[in-house]
């Protein structure tokens, strides 16, 4: 109690939106990473950029939006200084807790890894988030005529990509 005294009412009004957007962009940002510790730092490094203009940013008529187009952006630049990057090594997979993945759910993963990340981006804000071809041209700030390249480019290959590993599973 006595520290929601200490803040004004922007800053609950931030702590109040993470709360209540963190899990829904955080399984966004999984599926944009690929991995649970670098969404979880994604999605806070976003958080962290909303806050700096939270003043600005409260008047914007949809903030899960604004956050969902921070995460896509900041993905991508994250994707590209690590392309940049020469790496020593690979870092393995963090292996996931006993039971919490079905077979499928990891077949699908597998193949979401195989598109590049505009690929992946468009597919997982078409199906996950459930935009239409002009929200996703919003959030990744193109054409709606390059959504549904992308998007028809993705689906060929997530179509391939499923087809070798469901034969691998057999």
């Amino acid at each position: 109690m006595e520290r929601t005294k200490a803040l004004s009412q922007a800053d609950l009004a931030y702590v109040t939106f993470v709360e209540e957007a963190w899990q829904r962009h955080l399984r966004l940002a999984m599926l944009l990473t690929d991995d649970r510790w670098q969404a979880e730092e994604l999605l806070q490094d976003s958080l962290v950029k909303i806050y700096e203009r939270w003043r600005r940013l409260s008047r914007v008529d949809d903030l899960h939006a604004y956050l969902r187009k921070a995460l896509v952006n900041n993905h991508t630049s994250l994707w590209r200084r690590r392309r940049r990057e020469s790496l020593v090594g690979e870092v393995p997979d963090r292996p996931a807790p006993p039971g919490e993945i079905s077979a499928e759910a990891l077949v699908v993963r597998d193949a979401l890894r195989s598109l590049p990340p505009k690929q992946r981006a468009v597919v997982v804000l078409r199906h996950y988030e459930d935009l239409s071809e002009r929200q996703i041209a919003q959030v990744l700030g193109c054409s709606p005529g390059t959504v549904k390249s992308q998007y028809a480019k993705a689906t060929a290959k997530l179509r391939h990509v499923m087809s070798e590993l469901a034969l691998v599973n057999r």
